[in-house]
């Protein structure tokens, strides 16, 4: 697929043919894939729980449900395909993927649409980390690597944003539409998928597989992401949510001890002894984290507080997501010139000043003084943060364990976004019962002085990563 040519021991060159150009478009075809499920469905919720009679609690699952199995699964699943094949395991997950999305556009039983939303997020945990894997092994570290990873990102960022303009436009027509929309794109991205990416060989494995790691760390997992999307619903001091928290933090302190006794563990940690792994990984957590806490209150100020239709929120959003597209694939450019580092943390400033920025919103809509530099920010801080910590993640780490580091850093993203909507949606709600526009805005405030701490914190571990580096 690839000519390499060795030029000197830390300068590898690639020839960008056709065909490697081709299996680079296939996978960002598949991150574009999620971004665009992700958003659409986000758009789609007032319209699902008309049709479906769902109450708030019930309607959160279709969003939970595909954060838990993600969440749950994404180490589990970049492991599964450094062990089994990079190449198998993405198609395979593919499929599921394409499978769950056709079920989910013609259900009507909200319980089986819950659980197709699962199967998809446990499919996007197989063919994320092996996805990114590919890419990792595919192109040698240095600047070939940081410039395909940019374009990755790129079209991430771009599935995500077409995904709320397209989530408005099938909205109108109807609900089932963004879930049906994805099943075409996927079967397309399959087809190429197994023409151009390149046949892998899983290597020999002849200590067995770690079962008792990969049980106690999966359901470890499933039962925190459970436990803290549940929380805000029924309490953090509830019964179930203690037991539950109580029962993942004994599963992951096993794993622990399973890993560190096992002759082939399922995460090798030695892997944290890389601190750029480490850095990239605290930084990834914050960084969704808060992202994802911000949209959650954009989202509501935006159409529950100032009325605005699902395509106005779309179209708020917008500007955010085309800079991500145009700048993310640039990245690169600048990870070889100043270092993953400084870029991160470039990346971080602007978050910390748009979430600060937002802070200034009022019961009136003043998008254009009030919401755009917020926008604008954003932009800029997910065009320098999200790629780069992707090149960063995976600097320093073995072919071998190219999938291990992938999933890190992907499930690094998603229990941080579990965990601060689960504290923005508390804090919200601490607020009681508000009824005028002032009370509710009120509200946001508390939540979105949270978000802000959360981006200063990733700044923080950034700024510590660079001094320890140097």
């Amino acid at each position: 697929m690839t000519s390499v040519a060795t030029l000197a021991p830390s300068a590898p060159t690639v020839t960008w043919t056709p065909r490697l150009w081709g299996a680079l478009i296939v996978l960002c075809g598949a991150l574009f894939l999620d971004g665009l499920d992700i958003s659409m469905v986000g758009v789609a919720l007032p319209s699902i729980a008309g049709e479906l009679g769902l109450n708030p609690s019930s309607l959160q699952w279709i969003v939970s449900g595909y954060i838990l199995g993600y969440g749950g699964l994404l180490l589990l699943g970049g492991r599964t395909a450094d062990l089994l094949g990079r190449r198998r395991v993405f198609l395979i997950a593919l499929a599921v993927f394409a499978a769950a999305s056709l079920l989910g556009g013609l259900v009507s039983d909200p319980t089986l649409l819950i659980a197709t939303r699962f199967i998809k997020g446990v499919a996007a945990a197989f063919t994320a980390p092996a996805g990114l894997s590919i890419i990792t092994t595919t192109f040698p570290e240095g600047p070939a690597r940081n410039r395909a990873l940019s374009i990755y990102a790129g079209f991430g960022a771009t599935g995500f944003s077409s995904g709320l303009i397209l989530g408005g436009l099938m909205t109108s027509v109807g609900w089932r539409w963004t879930f049906l929309l994805p099943v075409p794109i996927a079967l397309g991205v399959l087809a190429f998928g197994a023409r151009l990416i390149p046949r892998d060989h899983a290597p020999e494995n002849r200590g067995g597989y770690d079962v008792a790691g990969a049980v106690t760390s999966t359901a470890g997992l499933l039962i925190l992401v459970y436990a803290v999307v549940r929380a805000p619903t029924v309490g953090w001091l509830a019964v179930s949510t203690v037991l539950e928290l109580a029962v993942a933090v004994a599963l992951l302190a096993a794993f622990v001890v399973i890993e560190l006794r096992a002759e082939h563990p399922l995460v090798r940690f030695g892997i944290f002894r890389n601190r750029s792994v480490v850095s990239a990984n605290l930084a990834a957590m914050s960084m969704f984290g808060s992202y994802v806490g911000f949209q959650f209150i954009g989202t509501m100020y935006m159409q529950s507080l100032l009325g605005w239709s699902p395509l106005s929120m779309a179209l708020a959003f917008l500007p955010a997501g085309l800079m991500v597209a145009v700048g993310a694939p640039r990245a690169g450019f600048l990870v070889n010139r100043f270092g993953a580092g400084k870029v991160v943390a470039a990346g971080f400033v602007f978050f910390v000043v748009g979430y600060a920025l937002f802070l200034r919103i009022g019961a009136e809509p003043h998008y254009v003084s009030e919401v755009l530099p917020s926008i604008i920010c954003l932009g800029f801080g997910f065009a320098l943060a999200f790629p780069t910590l992707n090149i960063q993640a995976t600097t320093g780490v073995v072919d071998s364990e190219q999938g291990l580091a992938s999933g890190l850093v992907q499930t690094s993203m998603q229990v941080g976004g579990a965990i601060v909507i689960a504290a923005v949606t508390a804090v919200i709600a601490s607020a009681g019962k508000v009824s005028t526009p002032r009370e509710v805005l009120d509200s946001y405030y508390p939540a979105l002085t949270v978000v802000t701490a959360v981006a200063i914190a990733g700044l923080a571990f950034t700024t510590l990563g660079l001094r320890k580096t140097r």
